[in-house]
């Protein structure tokens, strides 16, 4: 991979059925089945038929292109009553791992692009957020508290390989001891054991490992580049010897699609060395809808309708609700099931366990050009 790579070009759909669609296009190690405009846009592009029996041949490899941004601010805070934490670094926009079901796919749209094949092939990394992130912890009013890394997209997608960039934003948290979470579906987290290990140890760092399924075959096509199931069992246990703590995430939840596995993914959690454990349910927010609804249709077509008409049980008889504390586990009789269902497992695998705070006691703003240097007495 290169940066200035350029992509193969693809059709873009508009979604009218989605099983058409999903017959149409086939993209290898890619989630989405298709590229719909963003929802920003003035136009919208479609494939059709010209009659030349081109639309029925194999969908040409997708080549992923990296840009440099230069971001305003690193730090992004939230307000959100139903997450636990109100600020993240996000080193990276879009991200490669190609997970269906990504909540931040719509994000793509406010850059032009498509929340389908552009999102997991388009990326772009923040060139200045080492010196940005440096003056931001520096400045007067900051005040400490947890930083959430890599929330809107996966901080250890297949570039970081690359581009190094949540390693040196750990490097600068790890200096000025500022506590810090991560959540990620990759084995790549491993090599940051040198930095995260010590933070631990002061009681600086908490990990997060997304396992939405234990079924390979599933993941493969739900969430084609991220690392494999038993690559992330495997992943949890290496974090928890290290002394590291360590979350399980199932998610996304997706009745009569993954559902059947709660009891199953927390065991095999538990197993590896998790100390704590939380789920969310399905969230189809603008474009994720009509992508999913394509995959639904390429992948399981037997249970597509299933899934969706659960779905809209669960919220409403809508795709999505955005209320506050819904957002995330849905209402009604199936939701209900599933929180009691993942309640009873957690509790008895002991991973129903208040998690402790991080500190934040320990934190030493960067010393800035031109700043009143401190004396040690």
């Amino acid at each position: 991979m290169r940066t200035g790579q350029k992509l193969t070009p693809t059709g873009r759909v508009s979604l009218i059925d989605t099983r058409e669609a999903a017959e149409r296009f086939s993209h290898r190690g890619r989630g989405a089945v298709s590229n719909q405009t963003g929802r920003y846009e003035r136009e919208t592009r479609f494939a059709f038929d010209d009659g030349w029996d081109t639309i029925e041949q194999d969908a040409a490899r997708i080549e992923t292109l990296v840009m440099p941004e230069t971001a305003r601010s690193v730090i992004t805070f939230n307000r959100s009553p139903d997450i636990s934490f109100d600020r993240t670094i996000n080193p990276y926009r879009g991200c490669e791992h190609g997970c269906i079901y990504c909540f931040a796919r719509p994000s793509h749209a406010w850059s032009g692009l498509s929340a389908g094949l552009d999102f997991e092939s388009r990326l772009f990394y923040k060139v200045n957020a080492i010196r940005q992130l440096k003056w931001e912890l520096s400045r007067p009013g900051y005040r400490c508290r947890p930083i959430a890394l890599g929330m809107n997209t996966d901080a250890y997608q297949p570039v970081e390989r690359t581009y190094v960039m949540t390693r040196q934003i750990l490097e600068v948290l790890a200096e000025h001891n500022h506590p810090v979470t991560l959540l990620t579906k990759s084995a790549l987290i491993l090599r940051d054991l040198d930095i995260l290990a010590p933070m631990a140890a002061k009681g600086l760092v908490r990990a997060g490992v997304s396992i939405t399924t234990l079924d390979r075959d599933l993941s493969r096509r739900m969430e084609p580049r991220a690392a494999t199931p038993r690559k992330r069992l495997d992943t949890v246990r290496a974090l928890s010897e290290a002394g590291i703590p360590v979350i399980v995430m199932t998610a996304p939840i997706i009745p009569a699609l993954n559902d059947h596995e709660i009891e199953s993914l927390l065991e095999a959690a538990a197993a590896h060395g998790a100390s704590g454990a939380g789920y969310v349910v399905l969230r189809l927010p603008y474009e994720i809808k009509d992508l999913f609804h394509e995959w639904l249709a390429q992948h399981v077509p037997d249970r597509a309708a299933k899934v969706i008409n659960t779905m809209r049980e669960m919220r409403g008889g809508k795709d999505y609700d955005a209320q506050w504390n819904e957002r995330m586990r849905g209402r009604g009789p199936v939701a209900d099931l599933i929180s009691k269902r993942f309640a009873r497992a957690a509790k008895r695998l002991g991973l129903g366990n208040p998690r402790p705070a991080l500190r934040t006691d320990l934190f030493a703003p960067p010393v800035q050009m031109g700043d009143q240097m401190k004396l040690d007495l």
